[in-house]
């Protein structure tokens, strides 16, 4: 029974994340450089001091889409953000004997790795891959805009997803409310359909209690059962929305044709959900909310505040 080997990619992180750039716009950055089959057969560790500013939830976004670019598995060593996580989560016990090994459950000083990526999270900026293949990177704004002319894809949003297993932590719906909450206070409401799939029933009533559905309801947002729903095409949508081309912004992890709907007519775009929450706001697929301005109904124009969460 013979089982091969598989290859071993580091990808060395470092810096740290600030304003609009997430953890999802990690993972959309290693799909840009290994593309959908650069993984294949390997683990994908990542590793570097930039790896332990992540937070636990914002690792488990990166490994969940490593399935995106072939790798037979994706990890980060244990670390304090780790521990943190687990007692959060009241599983105290598990962080307590994972502390005693802890050195055994992190790469070792010189590891030997068959390719190394090297990402600056300090000069990361956020990204928005597709349509129908997640190593389709193209920076956040005027670039993806540029490309949606090239190719006649429809600049005006259909429908705005977050959530899903990818992307729906604590953290990732706090940094959305905070979007939200701006929003509001100006008088702002989304321009397309935003659909919220928190990720667990604890993440679903957590959100709750703290305000932050009402939050994202106060713009315009729906929120969904805590299922797969949309992003595994458990979503009806009316046939006026799919019998032509459509363009669709979502966190979710895969944006092949047909994923989504069911409809080869629906462009799908996977990003954080930070930035589909402003896309949403604005309405058209070449909004950069690091720099571009919304109009209130007062006449004002409106710069959002880089996303702000809460870890656990």
């Amino acid at each position: 029974f013979n089982v091969k080997f598989p290859k071993v990619i580091g990808v060395r992180l470092t810096g740290s994340l600030s304003g609009w750039s997430s953890p999802k716009d990690v993972i959309l950055e290693v799909a840009r450089v290994l593309t959908v089959e650069g993984g294949t057969g390997a683990i994908v560790e990542y590793f570097g001091p930039g790896a332990d500013t992540i937070s636990a939830t914002g690792k488990a976004t990166i490994c969940n889409m490593g399935a995106e670019i072939g790798a037979t598995c994706s990890l980060f060593g244990y670390d304090p953000n780790m521990a943190m996580y687990l007692k959060a989560t009241s599983r105290e016990a598990i962080a307590d004997a994972a502390d005693k090994v802890a050195d055994d459950l992190r790469p070792d000083d010189g590891a030997h790795y068959d390719q190394v990526i090297k990402i600056d999270l300090d000069a990361l900026r956020p990204l928005i891959n597709g349509p129908h293949s997640p190593d389709r990177a193209n920076r956040v704004g005027a670039a993806v805009g540029a490309e949606a002319r090239a190719n006649n894809w429809p600049l005006d949003i259909s429908a705005a997803l977050i959530g899903s297993c990818t992307n729906s932590s604590y953290e990732d719906i706090t940094r959305a409310a905070s979007i939200a909450r701006q929003a509001a206070a100006s008088g702002l409401k989304v321009k397309t359909p935003l659909l919220v799939s928190p990720g667990s029933e604890q993440i679903r009533a957590t959100i709750e209690r703290d305000g932050l559905i009402a939050d994202l309801e106060a713009i315009g947002a729906t929120v969904l059962a805590n299922a797969c729903g949309p992003c595994i095409g458990q979503w009806d949508r009316p046939a006026d929305a799919i019998d032509k081309p459509n363009t669709i912004v979502n966190s979710f992890n895969r944006n092949f044709p047909k994923r989504n709907d069911g409809s080869a007519n629906t462009l799908s775009f996977v990003t954080s959900p930070d930035t589909v929450v402003a896309l949403a706001l604005a309405g058209r697929l070449d909004f950069d909310p690091t720099s571009n301005t919304l109009t209130a109904p007062d006449g004002s124009d409106v710069l959002l505040d880089a996303p702000v969460g809460e870890v656990l």
